[in-house]
């Protein structure tokens, strides 16, 4: 039976965002301790329905919160608040399995370079949350262990690759959760789960461990949250631990600007027209933003035609290098024979298709010039699109267990625009600006030139004024 699932209530976190809750830490209205207290019963009264978590790491947290600097004013724009990070980032002492069986338990040795970057915002860090194998799916479901559920409707995908996170944020289990993108994992889910989801801009933030072994670095480091002054109090204090090499300062963006923009209307992908709730919801953006004064044309893809294949191809390549090189990348005891049905789908596809390779690789590459070339070409400022093909699908629509290649079309169509922004290193933005007439959020997409977050945050700050996002707790 369907049903919404939330943990919202008057306890220490309450209805606060991110930087509610480190504003109450700071003023001493509560603790750091009793914002993880609160956000560990939130797990255990939702993780039974969603299964967002993989691992706790409880105890610890509450250890971290008692130490005096957790309450301290200064030192983290997140200060005090509590997190999760996801399974393909390494936490000390807690195993990195990549939502994948193939890989054994064992405890992280070392933060990851994001993850020291993470905790220098001052957030409390809580466990793993749970993602596809690998990350190449869109839906966070698995060949033999349950589902990560939707908050909004239980019989609804979460979407993924970061869909532990977003259910576990959105279903107010936690105010902020780590997720990252290499085809679209922190759009999708915020999409899905009716949250605000910002892929920098390449190199903005730490790179991804496995980025230094791709041909093209297509994965990038973020958060999902329920609010925009919360995306950007984190981009704020990643920033401060880390300014990025060669990419314009962002700064705290705080609010929106005067500055009116002439946006970019993109409606079809290279796999068609989106489907009608979701075309409606991207048009009705457009009007909003014009009448809010902002200038709407409609422009070509910012892209070439041979870009799907490109990028599919690459997939591909990705899950036959982990299939092949798991010892090396993972772990000496990886057992190939223990991945599931897409990853090895993808992996025998690439095999059939090896020769396309360079032509892919080159094609990827060459989408950075593309994308910037069009922008200029049409005089936008940023790009207004959707977010996904269609409305968020239900359990199974994209299962692993799905026969292929059926189910590998499916993942196309829906999938359809955010890979452009990983293969260019764009920043690209998830608002929750629509709901389905099923009850589930949809998301709508913003993109801007590398290195401009600032334009993408004050925009939405404007947008989620004028049209406040849903929330699950109504």
């Amino acid at each position: 039976m369907s049903r919404r699932v939330h943990a919202f209530n008057d306890d220490a976190l309450g209805d606060l965002d991110a930087v509610g809750v480190a504003a109450a830490v700071s003023a001493g209205d509560i603790t750091a301790v009793q914002a993880v207290e609160a956000a560990i019963a939130r797990i255990e009264q939702v993780e039974g329905v969603l299964n967002g978590l993989v691992v706790g790491d409880f105890d610890r947290a509450l250890s971290q919160a008692g130490r005096p600097t957790a309450d301290r004013r200064d030192g983290g724009t997140l200060r005090g608040v509590p997190t999760l990070v996801k399974d393909n980032t390494d936490v000390f002492g807690l195993p990195t399995r990549h939502g994948s069986l193939a890989v054994p338990a064992e405890p992280a040795r070392a933060d990851a370079a994001f993850t020291t970057q993470l905790r220098s915002t001052g957030v409390v860090v809580m466990g793993k949350s749970t993602m596809p194998e690998f990350g190449f799916n869109a839906t966070t479901e698995f060949e033999h262990l349950p589902p990560t559920r939707n908050p909004w409707d239980t019989d609804y995908s979460s979407g993924a690759s970061s869909g532990g996170a977003a259910a576990l944020v959105a279903s107010g289990a936690v105010p902020l959760a780590h997720a990252n993108d290499g085809g679209g994992s922190i759009r999708i889910p915020a999409a899905a789960c009716g949250l605000v989801g910002l892929k920098p801009t390449r190199d903005r933030v730490a790179q991804a461990a496995e980025a230094a072994s791709m041909p093209v670095d297509i994965v990038s480091n973020g958060v999902v949250t329920r609010s925009v002054r919360d995306t950007a109090a984190f981009l704020a204090g990643a920033e401060a631990h880390r300014a990025a090499p060669g990419l314009p300062h962002v700064g705290y963006v705080e609010g929106p600007s005067s500055r009116r923009l002439r946006v970019g209307l993109l409606i079809d992908s290279l796999t068609g027209p989106p489907d009608e709730q979701t075309r409606d919801a991207v048009l009705s953006t457009a009007t909003l933003l014009e009448e809010l004064g902002h200038e709407v044309v409609e422009i070509d893809l910012p892209v070439v035609e041979r870009f799907k294949d490109a990028f599919a191809h690459y997939w591909s390549l990705l899950a036959f290098s982990t299939q092949r090189f798991g010892k090396r990348l993972f772990h000496p005891e990886f057992d190939a024979s223990a991945t599931d049905p897409l990853t090895q789908f993808l992996a025998g596809r690439f095999l059939r298709n090896a020769w396309r390779t360079p032509a892919a690789v080159h094609t990827l590459k060459r989408s950075e010039r593309v994308y910037q070339e069009k922008f200029a070409a049409a005089g936008i400022d940023v790009a207004l699109s959707p977010v996904l093909g269609h409305v968020t699908p239900p359990l199974g629509h994209i299962s692993p267990t799905v026969p292929f290649p059926e189910m590998f079309e499916r993942l196309l169509t829906y999938v359809s625009y955010t890979p452009l922004h990983n293969a260019c290193g764009a920043p690209g933005m998830s608002l929750p600006l629509a709901t389905s007439t099923e009850g589930l959020p949809i998301g709508v997409h913003l993109s801007a030139l590398h290195g401009d977050e600032r334009t993408l945050l004050e925009a939405a700050y404007e947008l989620e004024a004028a049209r406040p996002f849903a929330r699950i707790q109504d």
